[in-house]
């Protein structure tokens, strides 16, 4: 009879079948009844629907691994040089890459992984250590400039290729980059930017969904420059939070922080309790912290179309449960939820609290949601 031979691990996770059989002497014996069982099992599977044959990863970790981003990463698939050989893992939809969404060549990171249906390992969280900076942010000085990540581009520096050139940006704790699954090479991003005191362009945030209504773009600029040495902290909106304070709750308990005309609050706008914040902060000389910049969470902006033959002005206050990509207005009519994927401005205001009192234009988008256009402060 013919013996068993074990799958390695390494091989199980690369899709290769497992259950194979060295064959000796008597030549190689595959039961009747196993083989109507495989051909029973690949009927069931030709006659599942199409979308049920979608590769599903396991929530159970099996395995954390250390290693270097290789070339070739997409973000799909991530290729990790480990001290044990090279790997190949998949990225999907569950995967947590909100600690670490820069996967270019060269970059140490840890990943945990679960099994797949597919065969191959998926990474259930990606994490890295954090990049620190000391300069200075000019926020008055904004741009939006689209590109290619280029190939020298390090953990700490992107080369990004332009239609006007090449420029050097770099990378902040601070920056914002809920608008992208993961950085990788040669795909196109936009890169919301201020110069640093330390002549760099600085990201401040860095979206892959391209979009002239860019989160960053709308909003009152800062009406002075911030010259003081930033420090970051996230954390989420505390009740008391007020137009002219930010009430942020952080592991090391609440922080306070003055919003004012140095405040660069276009990535950060909706102040209401418990959304999350990443704050750029400096010590101002009223004894105060103040808030340099504000940067929330926002979903990629949606692709359907709008039908600006249709446009509403409607008057109401900011919900409690509004957050960047959705606001939740309390108007006499009745509750509206309008995204705020399109806004091409906004005025009188710089943040919106709950309870503020706006007048805003919206229009219905192909998608079925009203889309909030125009936002002004009452």
């Amino acid at each position: 009879m013919g013996t068993y031979k074990e799958v390695d691990f390494y091989h199980t996770a690369h899709g290769r079948a497992a259950g194979s059989r060295d064959r000796h002497g008597m030549g190689f014996f595959f039961p009747v009844a196993k083989l109507w069982a495989a051909v029973c099992a690949v009927a069931c599977v030709l006659l599942l629907p199409a979308n049920q044959l979608e590769a599903r990863a396991s929530s159970a970790v099996v395995a954390t691994v250390q290693g270097k981003v290789m070339s070739g990463t997409t973000s799909d698939l991530l290729k990790l040089s480990t001290k044990e050989g090279d790997m190949e893992i998949k990225l999907d939809s569950g995967t947590d890459t909100s600690s670490c969404k820069i996967l270019l060549p060269g970059k140490q990171i840890t990943v945990s992984l679960s099994h797949g249906t597919d065969g191959y390992l998926h990474a259930v969280q990606v994490t890295t250590e954090a990049p620190v900076s000391t300069a200075t942010l000019d926020f008055s000085t904004s741009a939006t400039v689209t590109g290619k990540i280029g190939d020298k581009t390090t953990s700490e520096i992107i080369y990004f290729n332009t239609p006007q050139g090449e420029m050097q940006i770099k990378l902040d704790p601070s920056t914002n980059m809920s608008g992208c699954k993961v950085l990788v090479m040669e795909k196109e991003y936009s890169i919301t930017c201020v110069r640093g005191s330390d002549a760099y362009m600085h990201a401040v945030s860095i979206s892959d969904t391209l979009t002239v209504n860019s989160p960053s773009a709308v909003g009152p600029a800062p009406t002075v420059p911030v010259n003081a040495v930033t420090a970051s902290v996230s954390g989420t909106v505390a009740e008391s939070t007020r137009e002219d304070l930010l009430y942020l709750s952080t592991s090391g308990g609440e922080m306070q922080f003055v919003i004012d005309g140095s405040t660069d609050a276009r990535s950060g706008m909706v102040l209401t309790p418990g959304n999350k914040l990443t704050v750029s902060y400096y010590n101002g000389s009223d004894a105060y912290l103040h808030a340099a910049s504000i940067v929330g969470v926002k979903d990629s902006p949606s692709m359907a179309q709008m039908n600006t033959s249709d446009v509403a002005t409607v008057t109401g206050t900011v919900g409690s449960k509004s957050s960047e990509s959705i606001l939740y207005f309390d108007t006499p009519q009745g509750e509206m939820q309008l995204k705020m994927d399109v806004v091409n401005s906004v005025s009188n205001c710089k943040v919106l609290v709950k309870g503020k009192k706006l007048s805003l234009t919206c229009t219905r988008g192909s998608d079925a949601y009203m889309h909030a256009i125009d936002i002004t402060g009452l």
